[in-house]
């Protein structure tokens, strides 16, 4: 083999035996990890429900689907018949058991009239049948906070029950005017909440809802004539209170309106449709409600970070104190003393 040739293959074998080396000790670097966001706190879930009779059933459909989709309400308001969907929920049914609950309802079971009262409904058995369903517990002790709201009528203020008697809260809540006898709390007189607050958005944040969905099945003045007495009422009621609802409703993250508007105030029979209405109502709604919750997410793991850091600037300057403030003896030594270092 002539020189040449052989310091060539000399320097070749030499290379290979290198790169063999290198490809026996050269690790593919690990995926750089990413940075932990904190979570924070979960964000507070609030439902309003309004009111509206019988297209009340509606407000079961929209919780099921906010349930269905990892979006459960902890605090809950309501007015009139969302007062009564309201504290069954905040007693700790889901929206199943709700649902089973609306299909087995009888209207003679909430139902009592009274004729000496001129044909008034007295709400005793909405009452004692609101009771029987939470358990007879005070509305501190439902499993979620509650509020009912209710107008007094003495000055037409709106009233907001969040301690005691849930069945009674419940039928203040819902006493329509020229429908249900007024009823006497404390020796004040209340009437229906959907006269001062059809949707009660701002008694869900009073209750700490950081996110309000408002379910909104109030009747709207559309120039139609109502075709019975408690159409008229509820109508009448409606006119009342729009301009106030309306403002109150902008308070809200979200507002939920199913379709239910031409349901009749006592049409039970379409209870089925209603819930339907509540969920076909809910899931358009979810993509809104699925962008609400994630940028307060994030505002929370914002705020967690900053608090953190806040904290850790705090324990810095803390320990720095600390080291200037050591003795001549200490410092000549290099001892830190008593000066704890902060984590790192």
């Amino acid at each position: 083999m002539k020189p040449r040739n052989a310091r060539l293959l000399l320097s070749l074998s030499l290379f290979g035996l290198l790169a063999g080396c290198g490809g026996e000790n050269v690790k593919s670097a690990a995926p750089m990890a990413a940075t932990p966001v904190a979570p924070g706190k979960p964000v507070k879930i609030g439902v309003a429900l309004g009111g509206g009779a019988a297209k009340g059933f509606a407000h079961i459909g929209v919780i099921k689907m906010l349930e269905a989709n990892g979006f459960e309400p902890v605090v809950v308001s309501g007015t009139s018949a969302g007062s009564v969907v309201g504290a069954l929920y905040a007693s700790g049914m889901n929206a199943f058991d709700m649902q089973q609950k609306a299909v087995s309802l009888d209207q003679a079971s909430i139902r009592d009239v009274r004729l000496f009262s001129g044909g008034l409904i007295q709400g005793q058995k909405l009452q004692d049948y609101v009771n029987a369903q939470v358990g007879n517990k005070p509305a501190e002790q439902l499993k979620k906070p509650f509020a009912a709201v209710a107008t007094q009528l003495e000055n037409g203020e709106r009233a907001v029950f969040v301690r005691g008697n849930v069945g009674q809260a419940v039928r203040a809540s819902s006493s329509v005017p020229g429908v249900f006898e007024p009823v006497t709390i404390g020796g004040k007189t209340f009437v229906d909440g959907g006269v001062v607050s059809p949707v009660p958005v701002d008694a869900a944040r009073q209750l700490g809802a950081e996110y309000v969905i408002a379910v909104d099945i109030s009747s709207k003045a559309s120039g139609q004539r109502p075709t019975s007495l408690l159409g008229a009422v509820n109508q009448s009621i409606a006119i009342m209170g729009q301009r106030l609802g309306e403002q109150e409703l902008a308070r809200a993250d979200v507002v939920i309106r199913p379709q239910v508007l031409d349901i009749g105030a006592a049409d039970f029979e379409q209870r089925g449709r209603a819930i339907l209405e509540g969920e076909k109502a809910a899931m358009a709604a979810m993509p809104q409600i699925r962008a609400g919750i994630a940028r307060l997410r994030q505002a929370h793991a914002a705020a967690a970070r900053d608090a953190d850091a806040r904290a850790s600037a705090a324990a810095t300057e803390a320990y720095q104190r600390c080291l200037d403030g050591r003795s001549r003896l200490d410092k000549l030594r290099g001892k830190e003393g008593d000066c704890v270092a902060p984590a790192r």
